[in-house]
């Protein structure tokens, strides 16, 4: 692996055979300890424009089609389910604020968050446990996975929408501006009611239009 060439080649097959998306650090391990940097760089620049990209989600790296030709291999059979009004909420309280707590969740949307709302969000993926607050009761604290901002397409959490741009998306409605100003960074209601229990994991990333009772 001398030339440049060679290792732009190497890492290339290395990522293209793949089963997850792999950091540089793995890269170079699998690669006899080669320096992977430049040669990520040269090839996400050659595939840019082209049908598929090399794109760089978190720390990790991984090939993905095109965005505008994405339409071209959706199976024509999706099932495809809704977060819930509380799991969006929720979902955007720990993007915006992580590590995050169960209680701070609460104090920022201003009702008590039903346990089944968590659960659907770590069953897909999204959320994890990311250790515990050290105070008094050492609360248990939530944080996105590498598998959101994969799912979002998002490079890191610095790419999060603001709430004008999310507005001028068409992706609010008068109901859901009061709570995402709390979720990045508003005041909370002082209102305070309790989500129903989550009866389905729920899971597409689009704002649901069920109502909640939230």
């Amino acid at each position: 692996m001398s030339a440049p060439d060679d290792l732009e080649r190497a890492v290339e097959a290395t990522l293209f055979a793949a089963e997850k998306p792999m950091t540089a650090e793995q890269l170079s391990a699998h690669l006899q300890g080669a320096e992977v940097r430049e040669a990520l760089e040269n090839l996400r620049q050659h595939y840019e424009g082209r049908g598929i990209h090399l794109v760089q989600r978190g720390k990790t790296w991984h090939f993905e089609t095109a965005p505008d030709l994405a339409h071209l291999l959706r199976r024509e059979r999706e099932d495809v389910r809704r977060l819930s009004r509380a799991a969006t909420e929720v979902l955007a309280i720990v993007a915006y604020h992580e590590p995050v707590s169960r209680a701070e969740i609460e104090a920022i949307r201003g009702v008590q968050t039903a346990k089944g709302t968590l659960d659907v969000l770590m069953e897909a993926g999204w959320v994890r446990v990311a250790g515990r607050r050290e105070v008094p009761g050492r609360p248990v604290i939530y944080a996105t996975t590498p598998d959101f901002l994969v799912h979002f397409g998002l490079a890191s959490r610095k790419e999060l929408p603001g709430i004008d741009e999310l507005r001028a998306a068409g992706l609010l409605d008068p109901v859901d501006d009061e709570m995402i100003e709390a979720a990045l960074g508003g005041e909370p209601d002082d209102e305070t009611d309790q989500d129903e229990p989550e009866s389905e994991a729920d899971l597409d990333p689009g704002l649901a239009d069920e109502d909640e009772s939230a």
